[in-house]
Parts: C-alpha cells; structure tokens; sequence
C-alpha cells in the first residue's frame, strides 16, 4: 500500500514513517498543508495519516478539501487536540480515526492495519482468490494452510492487484503503488517481479493475466485449466 504522511514533527514522521517501510508499504512524507493537499490531488494514495497542526494550511482544512473533491480515502488524524469536541468536529469533517499524540507505536500500526482492513477487504479479516488467502493489512499470504514466501516488493505487487479485484491494472498503476519519492522502480524490475510472483503462484489456483495493451489481472484460474505462464514485457 502506498501511505501519505503529513507531520511536521520530524521525529513522529521518522517513527511512524519507518514502522510503515518496515511492513512494506511505500511512504511518503511532507511537512505542510499545502503540500499535502497537492500531493493528495496528484498521486493516488491507499491511506492519509495526517497532523492537524500543521505550518501554512492547516490539517483540519487539508481534510475538508479532501472529502469536497469526493476521495474516500481513509484518513487516520495525529493530534495534540485532546479535546472532545474538537474530536468530534475532526470525525465530522471526515477522518476515519483519530490518535492522540503521545501514542505507543503498536497502537498507531494496529490502527493502520484494521483502517486498511477496513477499505480493502470491507472488514473481512482475509481475502481468498482461488486457493490463495490473503491478509493484506497483515503483508501475509498463504496458499491453502501453507505460507507464501513472499519479498517485499513481490507482496507489495500482489497486494496492488488484489486490491482490484476483477479489474485490470496497469504498468503505470502498478509502479505508482509500489514506490514511494525517494525510489525508482523501472520497467525491467516491474517485469521481473512479476515473473517471480508468476512462479509463486504457480500452484495456488490463481494466476497473473497480462491484458494486452491495458496491463494485468488477478484471477481465480478455472478447474481443469493451466495458469497462463505468459512472460512478463512491456504492454504495447
């Protein structure tokens, strides 16, 4: 999942930016409102975590433009704000949940998890694509009873196709979910991941479609049918 951080604390969004990579999610990160609001207009984001005291414009309204444009992103605030009201008047506005600076770190990376449960999976504690279970918010994946050894980046992969089930993703989407600023991933590392993943999922009942000309689809491959073993290339 690719996660927008916007905290002008330096050692809040070092923390929690680390705790986010170290579970395999691409991380973002900028440290005022306006930045913020353009970066959420440019780039497709699967979660906001945001401050709302933020330099320039302030969280609060970073949120409100949010939510007028019509984006169901889900939104966890981190504030200093330990106020009923103004709790309230955040959830109103449109955040999904809301943590109180000072926060232990567990509590912080349980919420983002149960958020991403929530709007990937509706709730559901696993997603099944044949005989390929995942929990997405979790980065663990099995195929019947049995783990999938997965690296980062083939995860990351994975996970952006389930997160559209039944609908084609394409090369651009696809190195958009997986890369935060600060990385580059090329066109020949995009097709070398997917073969890798390929090969995993080889006996898992669930196979990755190259669309010709749009890009790639997960999907349940029939019974009596051999997965597509179609080698990873550019889409013309």
């Amino acid at each position: 999942m690719r996660i927008l951080i916007v905290e002008d604390d330096p050692a809040i969004a070092a923390g929690v930016s680390a705790a986010l990579r170290q579970g395999g999610h691409a991380v973002d990160h900028v440290s005022d409102g306006g930045t913020a609001d353009t970066a959420l207009r440019d780039t497709p984001y699967d979660l906001l975590v945001l401050d709302l005291g933020l330099p320039g414009l302030d969280g609060s309204e970073v949120l409100h433009r949010l939510r007028r444009r019509g984006t169901s992103l889900p939104v966890l605030v981190l504030t200093a704000r330990d106020d009923l009201r103004e709790r309230v008047r955040v959830l109103d506005l449109g955040a999904d949940d809301y943590l109180v600076k000072p926060f232990a770190l567990a509590e912080f990376e349980a919420r983002v998890r149960a958020l991403l449960r929530r709007y990937t999976t509706q709730g559901a504690p696993e997603l099944a694509i044949g005989r390929l279970r995942l929990d997405l918010p979790g980065h663990r994946a099995w195929v019947d009873e049995t783990p999938l050894e997965l690296t980062a980046r083939e995860f990351g992969l994975l996970e952006a196709l389930a997160a559209r089930p039944d609908r084609v993703t394409s090369r651009s989407q696809l190195i958009e979910a997986l890369c935060s600023w600060d990385e580059e991933l090329t066109d020949n590392g995009l097709d070398i991941a997917i073969y890798r993943l390929r090969r995993k999922l080889a006996e898992s009942g669930t196979q990755v479609r190259t669309i010709r000309g749009l890009g790639y689809l997960l999907e349940e491959v029939p019974a009596g049918s051999a997965p597509a073993d179609e080698p990873a290339g550019h889409q013309r």
